[in-house]
């Protein structure tokens, strides 16, 4: 039996809340990087499809040269000449996805679930894959924590799935402790 969707959990607005306060001399330094390296604001917003198939703006740091965002939604690679010295550094531990935690306070995103995807996407799902959006995106899940970044788009909406199925507070924490362990190591993490 599938868990029922619940609504704004608090701890995910208490914890939201305390890293934007902690981060913030970081946050602030990177948008200064960003700025003194390439024009445009230090801040992107994309859309992104958020529960029940909601649409909602998503805000990271911005990582590529400005106006690079303008075309057909294609995969980025590392080594993308579009992305800045100081976005190479934010992806590499996924820094350039702080302003998210913004999202997370708005009620548009949860700590942990599927990361949010653009409009495109969601549009070829099939009914199956659309049960991905019966709960809040997060800013990090279990498909981010086994092999994001080297997995196929239908494997990761699979297990992204699994997690809809399965989710708990245990599992949350077991994804949580993996995301940190992750961004420490540097490895597996980023991909858009």
């Amino acid at each position: 039996m599938r868990p029922q969707a619940t609504g704004h959990r608090p701890q995910d607005y208490l914890l939201a809340a305390f890293a934007l306060a902690l981060s913030s001399p970081l946050l602030a330094a990177a948008i200064v990087a960003i700025r003194l390296e390439s024009r445009g604001s230090a801040i992107f917003k994309q859309r992104r499809v958020g529960k029940d198939g909601v649409p909602f703006d998503m805000y990271k740091l911005r990582t590529m040269v400005s106006g690079s965002d303008r075309g057909p939604d294609l995969p980025l690679e590392q080594s993308d000449p579009r992305i800045t010295r100081t976005g190479a550094l934010l992806r590499r531990y996924s820094l350039d996805e702080l302003p998210n935690l913004v999202n997370v306070l708005r009620g548009e995103m949860a700590i942990v679930g599927p990361r949010p995807t653009i409009p495109s996407q969601v549009e070829r799902y099939t009914e199956h894959q659309r049960r991905r959006l019966e709960v809040k995106p997060g800013l990090t899940g279990w498909a981010v924590v086994n092999g994001r970044v080297s997995l196929e788009w239908p494997e990761r909406i699979e297990l992204d799935i699994w997690y809809v199925d399965h989710r708990s507070l245990w599992l949350d924490l077991r994804i949580l402790a993996k995301t940190v362990w992750l961004l420490v190591s540097g490895h597996g993490l980023y991909s858009g």
